[in-house]
């Protein structure tokens, strides 16, 4: 037998199958598998078509695949279904971070190509959806995210990010996905020069989805000096985002977006000059190095490699990256062939070059050469590029008539502490932050006057006009000492004598901060992201301590307030509770420079030394064992099984005088606790319920009684050779025979212990962990009771000395009790468990029907629309198209109820408690709806069409004709009986 044979499992190879289907089906085009409705709920009817992996890959695969400049609405789908379904997936208290386990390890499976690495981050995604909270914190450490509050209350914010229309890599989607893997809460995408509608409508819609606050600011380049200082625009005070699209069709908002465009095209035009200067000058030179004939880069090409996004350096830099890769493997091979040290040393200089090497090389002065070309004589020859020659002052001032409520943020790059006082000064007040820190800029050395910015920012925010003016004096004397800034010193003594004025703006409204990473999903080390540790769980805190988890730590120190807020429901409510949350709120004005600051980046993953790949010969790939992490379930389980079987039974040989349980006794210690988790996870998931068509297999997890296989087997060995035997007859003379009632005391304690012990490493409900340290005290007085009820069927039946047979058994006899009083806690932390996530998908599923009820009612003001089924169908028949989708809507809902009651565990007994919780109305309401199911052609029509699960319809088809008619009984029984 292979090797490879005993790793991974039917299920990785079949994950893999589909995802390369998935794969070659976009590829070609086709539409297969594209026709799964974003309205199905992750535990609704679409269990029966997909595997909820299966239907996680697909999402990510579409999320991340679609081109830029449109699909727009596929990525938002696709990142509505993901979102959903990974949440759906946790069956842990771990939800939200289980599920942002389970987008990264399958945005890394769908980005690898080598067969063996995606078969083990297959099994390590099988592995990590089971929501065990070890596996899941293993997993986030290793892809260096932190782990986040279940409450989502972390303060993890950017101020300053980019996506693929703007200087970015990632679509809007995508970026939005990223954010909320890392466990970003508040994010600001930053354009450059100007925003259309359809990407500002994407980012705001995706935030919605995955709820994260997002907002859209635009960035400008003024000039000032002779150089550009950057100004960061965010219009505020909107009352959703179908507001903040309709203020960007404003006419004078409008008329900016244009000017913008213009600036966008004519940075594109200089960017493709370039690119036609490389064609000519550094071309031949390069093929000249390589001994390869490189051929031109087109215009055509570039323009294709960036899509729908702003031509960039950066993306010229990346497109002739990829142009030339190929000769350079040429090239390469040859150098392998000819071997020698010169060779390999070319070989190691040709593997090591990057995109950043490229730019560095022939771009080096890209940027300035750019900010240097916009003259101010160029809007007069050029329409449109007024906003290359625009001052701050002009600027801000135009933008305050744009919209009253807006953040105007400096950007302190390059700046210094009298640029800064210089440009407060122009603007008049209009500047309402300061970006305090920017990670791009930080690592890139243009952020070295931060210090003495921050010393007038605080100044000015405190009030203390005694420190603020003898900064302007000292200012002022600096420039008085050049010659060269005698005109710029007349400006600050004319700022000094009028320091009042800015003093009152800045004293009444702080000036505050932003801060961001300025992250375009390109550098390592400016990742998105930052975070207050202290907002964090004790664990992450712990990681970013222990440097378990990659981060920078960021030198600024700003207030946090922690908010106890508590709820309380109504009081005509069924179940009034109360409820309370803890918020955090970060004071910006308070933020300054310090040694030691109170936030970090979240750097994520520190990336390895550059390698093209070209140092060896791609088709000798490597090849190697996995590890034991990707061993197959089966052989694992086996192996589990034997681990506690073998010291179980040598214990009973070693410990035993009686032959029968030398040879038997593993055998009924492992018979006892298989027998009890099987019907512990029976009884939990309620396989007892009526009219459910789960089988009494499907509620039981092997994986799960192998796991308790191998503690229990350990724990014969814990309590019969190492308590009962060694500590109790040897160290301390006591047996059961002299003190029956001690001995078991000892043995229900210290088993207590120990499974308690692993039933929170396992990851077990605190509630079973917490249950098991005081089953003892009800194990105690059972395992008596077993005692005497052994003792007497051993006097029944005529055994001369019982006491014989008892004392050995007394292991047996508390391993008895104490599974027997764990089969009650431990069931009733799993049943609360299943009620749990029962209530999960019931809340959304009830909350989504009722909104489509609503809008049906709202769309015939004149007419009942449930008072008749009949008449309800014509109604929909005669209104329209958007009658007809809300119809279909209500099917899609009915049809999820439908599978809850039938399939998912401790559905019927969730679903009862929420219909006593209604009134009268409320349930009559939900069950006329419910009568939507009635009608067969409409339900059959859109399965077959292949409108709601694509092709494969069969199998929820016949689920639907051979059991709705039970289902509407079943609830209408139920009902009445709520009543």
């Amino acid at each position: 037998m292979s090797p490879l044979r005993l790793f991974f499992d039917a299920r990785d190879y079949e994950l893999l199958q589909l995802i390369e289907q998935i794969e070659s089906n976009r590829r070609t085009g086709s539409t297969m598998h594209d026709a799964l409705d974003a309205n199905l709920h992750p535990h609704g009817v679409k269990e029966l078509v997909y595997s909820p992996e299966f239907r996680i890959a697909h999402a990510v695969i579409n999320l991340l695949t679609s081109p830029v400049e449109d699909q727009a609405e596929i990525r938002l789908a696709a990142l509505r279904t993901l979102h959903d379904e990974t949440l759906a997936s946790a069956h842990s208290t771990l939800r939200i971070n289980t599920a942002r386990a389970l987008v990264q390890i399958m945005k890394d499976l769908v980005a690898r190509s080598d067969i063996e690495e995606r078969l083990a981050l297959a099994h390590e995604f099988h592995r990590t959806a089971t929501g065990t909270p070890r596996v899941v914190r293993r997993t986030l450490e290793r892809y260096h995210l932190l782990e986040m509050p279940e409450e989502w209350n972390q303060l993890v914010l950017d101020d300053h990010v980019h996506d693929a229309h703007s200087t970015g890599r990632k679509t809007p989607t995508h970026l939005i996905m990223d954010a909320w893997v890392k466990g970003i809460r508040s994010l600001t995408i930053v354009y450059c020069d100007h925003v259309s509608r359809q990407a500002a409508e994407e980012v705001l819609q995706a935030a919605d989805i995955v709820g994260i606050t997002a907002r859209v600011a635009l960035e400008y380049g003024t000039l000032f000096r002779g150089r550009r200082a950057r100004l960061v625009w965010m219009p505020r005070g909107f009352a959703d985002a179908r507001a903040f699209l309709n203020f960007l069709g404003q006419p004078l908002v409008a008329e900016l977006m244009e000017q913008g465009k213009a600036v966008a095209a004519w940075k594109s035009e200089q960017v493709l000059r370039m690119l036609d200067a490389w064609n000519c000058d550094s071309r031949p030179t390069f093929s000249a190095s390589l001994g390869v004939d490189v051929p031109p880069l087109s215009r055509e090409a570039l323009l294709q490699h960036v899509g729908g996004r702003q031509v960039s350096v950066t993306h010229l830099a990346e497109c002739l990256f990829n142009h030339v890769l190929p000769y350079m493997r040429t090239r390469a091979g040859r150098l392998r062939a000819d071997g020698g040290d010169a060779a390999l040393a070319e070989l190691g200089r040709l593997d090591s070059l990057s995109c950043s090497d490229l730019r560095q090389r022939w771009f080096p002065d890209a940027d300035q050469n750019l900010q240097d070309a916009a003259l101010p004589e160029e809007p007069a020859a050029v329409p449109g590029l007024e906003l290359r020659s625009i001052s701050p002052a002009g600027l801000t001032r135009r933008l305050a008539r744009l919209h009253s409520d807006c953040r105007i943020v400096l950007c302190l790059a390059d700046l210094t502490q009298e640029d800064v006082l210089e440009i407060l000064w122009d603007c008049q007040g209009r500047i309402t932050h300061l970006e305090l820190f920017n990670a791009r800029q930080w690592h890139a050395g243009r952020l070295h006057n931060l210090p003495a910015i921050s010393m007038l920012r605080n100044a000015l925010n405190s009030g203390d006009g005694t420190l603020l003016k003898q900064l302007v004096s000292r200012m002022t004397r600096r420039m008085l000492a050049d010659p060269d800034q005698a005109r710029r010193a007349a400006k600050f003594r004319h700022i000094l004598h009028r320091l009042p004025m800015l003093w009152e703006r800045y004293r009444s409204l702080p000036l505050r901060c932003r801060m961001g990473s300025a992250s375009a999903s390109r550098e390592a080390r400016s990742r998105m992201g930052l975070a207050f540790p202290v907002t964090l769980p004790a664990r992450a805190q712990r990681a970013i301590r222990r440097r378990r988890v990659s981060t920078i730590a960021v030198p600024i120190q700003t207030e946090l307030e922690e908010r106890a807020i508590r709820f309380r429901d109504s009081p005509d409510s069924p179940e009034p509770k109360r409820r309370a949350e803890r918020r955090w709120l970060a004071h910006t004005e308070t933020a300054r420079m310090a040694r030691v600051g109170n936030m970090v980046g979240l750097a994520g993953p520190q990336q390895p030394a550059h390698s093209n790949g070209l140092l060896h010969d791609p088709s000798q790939g490597r090849k190697g064992m996995p590890g034991w992490a990707c061993l197959n379930t089966g052989i694992g389980n086996c192996l589990k099984v034997a681990a506690g079987f073998i010291p179980a039974a040598l214990t009973f040989w070693y410990t035993q005088e009686w032959w029968f349980l030398a040879w038997f006794g593993a055998l009924i210690w492992f018979a006892i606790t298989g027998v009890r988790n099987s019907i512990q996870m029976v009884i939990s998931g309620g396989g007892g319920a009526r009219g459910s068509l789960l089988r009494w297999r499907d509620h039981v997890s092997v994986s799960r009684i192998c796991d308790s296989l191998l503690y229990t087997g350990l724990s014969v060995l814990l309590l019969e050779a190492g308590v009962r035997i060694g500590l109790l007859e040897k160290c301390m003379d006591i047996t059961v025979q002299s003190h029956p009632l001690l001995v078991f005391t000892v043995l229900n304690v210290v088993n207590g212990l120990y499974i308690a012990a692993h039933n929170v490493y396992r990851g077990f409900p605190r509630a079973a962990a917490v249950g098991n340290l005081f089953r003892s005290a009800l194990a105690i007085p059972l395992s008596g009771l077993f005692n005497t009820a052994f003792i007497s069927v051993l006097v029944l039946a005529g055994v001369a000395d019982p006491l014989y047979y008892m004392i050995p058994c007394a292991a047996i006899i508390s391993k008895t009790a104490s599974d027997t009083v764990a089969a009650i806690i431990e069931g009733y932390a799993d049943s609360r468990n299943n009620r749990r996530m029962r209530h999960w998908d019931y809340a959304g599923k009830l909350a989504s029907l009722r909104s489509c009820h609503a809008r049906l009612e709202l769309m015939f003001p004149e007419d009942d629309i449930l008072l008749n089924l009949n008449r309800a169908r014509r109604l929909i028949r005669n209104g329209g198209e958007r009658a007809r989708l809300l119809e279909r809507d209500l099917c899609i809902h009915a049809l999820d109820l439908m599978y809850f009651w039938f399939h998912l565990p401790r559905a019927q007994d969730v679903f009862a408690k929420l219909l006593r919780a209604m009134t009268d109305k409320e349930r009559k309401t939900l069950l006329r709806l419910q009568l939507v199911l009635c009608c067969r052609h409409t339900i059959s029509k859109i399965l077959i069409n292949g409108d709601l699960v694509g092709r494969n319809f069969r199998k929820p088809l016949a689920f639907y004709l051979n059991f709705h008619g039970r289902y509407l009984r079943d609830m209408a029984h139920m009902i009445r009986r709520c009543r």
